[in-house]
């Protein structure tokens, strides 16, 4: 009788690591079938240009003709961010641009001492598209 025991015990101990090896194998199954859509990456280069600004229109201020209240000029080419500066080491200012964004005005410059007409030196543009 114990050979008949031990028999019946070592095929449960079989079916059970046979269940146990196809669920593994279906379990990989599934996981290597894991599908990803195709995407792109990249590297590469290109020139930066930069921009021409001319037709330079200055504004004076209404209350004090020794500030400057604003700046105008024109860019060769549209920009979507434009800022000026009055002086070497100042503030910078927004401008808002026309004409398909070739036109931009700086303005209005608040008056305090670094936008007087004195010390305005240079004229900084920095564009972006």
């Amino acid at each position: 009788m114990r050979t008949f025991r031990f028999r019946r015990m070592n095929l449960r101990v079989l079916v059970a690591l046979a269940i146990i090896a196809i669920l593994a194998t279906a379990a990989y199954g599934f996981a290597a079938s894991n599908t990803v859509q195709k995407s792109r990456a990249g590297d590469g280069s290109g020139a930066i240009s930069g921009y021409t600004v001319t037709n330079i229109s200055y504004q004076i201020d209404t209350t004090d003709p020794g500030l400057i209240a604003g700046v105008t000029f024109d860019t060769n080419v549209a920009a979507k961010t434009v800022k000026a500066q009055l002086t070497a080491n100042g503030s910078w200012y927004p401008c808002t641009g026309s004409n398909n964004n070739l036109t931009w005005t700086c303005a209005p410059v608040s008056p305090d001492p670094e936008t007087s007409v004195a010390a305005a030196d240079p004229l900084r543009v920095v564009a972006a598209q």
